[in-house]
């Protein structure tokens, strides 16, 4: 299935509806609602995005039943086009945002851009040695080799497609980052790496819009990102909130990244050096993951602005699209007075 939040344009109250994509791929079938018309009654397991995560196997079960039943339905009940819709991020309040490093490309390629800010006479240095040993001077620590590295963000700066994104003040480099994200939908502890897979909920595409200039500073005082990170509309997730039936080798999909129509930056989720697996067994050490977290990939090599040392402006649109997760679409507007 993919699983969306969503409001009605017409709907002056902004009821925040959850449900399903139908077969024709251009209708929302309501959970609650369709339930409601089917039987007289609106059962608890898809009440939301966040409720449905927590009841696991009993919610899928259901959601899966009435996506079945509104199907055969003529005309069908509770469902909407997607034109009569706003797509929101699938799970509107995550319980939690945790995004890892999972890219060996993108920590080589963003650390160079980084040199070549600081130290313009290290950054030449750095190619030189680069072009005589074919690797760089200065290159990923080796502790980020033991383990997924991550930092957290604020679940309350999340939105979803087509939302604008507010340019932070404080910031002249902002950045998108192409990243596939998956929710928790299993409670767990000390999860065992073969075990991982059945906590995962579904996948969603995840665009991680930072401002490097400020991230950069604080990284320089041995903390964050915290402001370089959290802003408000700054982490986008969606369109669709994608089960695994749908993804059967989840490491090896189409990463795209265009900015008004041109493409800027293409991976493949294959390249992970970390995978979901090692990240789940990592973060819940002696820590209990539950229902509706959130966890990030981090950027595919070449997936943003960083690494190209090239740059968004106001007006921008950017699109991320991964294959069979759909595509995420929003645009850059400064701050308003």
């Amino acid at each position: 299935m993919k699983l969306s939040s969503f409001q009605l344009k017409d709907d002056s109250r902004g009821k925040i509806r959850f449900g399903a994509l139908m077969a024709d791929g251009n209708t929302l079938v309501s959970f609650s609602d369709a339930a409601y018309a089917l039987d007289g009654k609106r059962p608890r397991p898809l009440a939301n995005a966040l409720v449905y995560l927590e009841e696991g196997e009993k919610a899928r079960e259901l959601a899966i039943s009435i996506v079945e039943r509104s199907e055969k339905e003529n005309p069908p009940k509770a469902c909407f086009s997607l034109d009569s819709v706003r797509l929101l991020a699938p799970v509107p309040r995550p319980v939690s945002i945790r995004d890892c490093l999972a890219f060996e490309k993108h920590l080589n390629q963003s650390t160079q851009t980084a040199i070549k800010w600081r130290s313009p006479a290290l950054a030449k240095a750095n190619q030189l040695f680069t072009k005589l040993a074919g690797r760089p001077l200065i290159g990923p620590p080796k502790i980020w080799y033991k383990f997924p590295v991550y930092y957290t963000g604020n679940p309350l700066c999340m939105v979803g497609p087509e939302h604008d994104i507010q340019w932070p003040a404080y910031s002249r480099k902002l950045d998108y980052e192409l990243e596939l994200g998956i929710f928790i939908g299993k409670t767990g502890k000390n999860i065992s790496r073969e075990d991982a897979a059945s906590h995962i909920a579904g996948y969603t595409i995840f665009n991680d819009f930072s401002a490097r200039d400020m991230q950069m500073k604080e990284m320089g005082g041995r903390l964050g990102p915290a402001k370089g990170k959290n802003f408000d509309t700054s982490y986008v997730t969606g369109p669709w909130l994608v089960t695994p039936d749908e993804i059967p080798d989840p490491y090896n999909l189409t990463m795209i990244a265009r900015v008004n129509g041109e493409e800027w930056s293409r991976g493949n989720s294959g390249d992970m050096y970390h995978k979901f697996e090692d990240m789940i067994r990592h973060i819940s050490q002696d820590e209990t993951l539950y229902p509706g977290e959130f966890i990030g990939s981090g950027t595919v090599g070449g997936g943003c602005g960083l690494e190209l040392d090239r740059w968004l402006a106001p007006g921008d649109v950017v699109e991320l699209e991964i294959q069979g997760l759909g595509v995420l679409k929003n645009r850059v507007v400064k701050p308003s007075a």
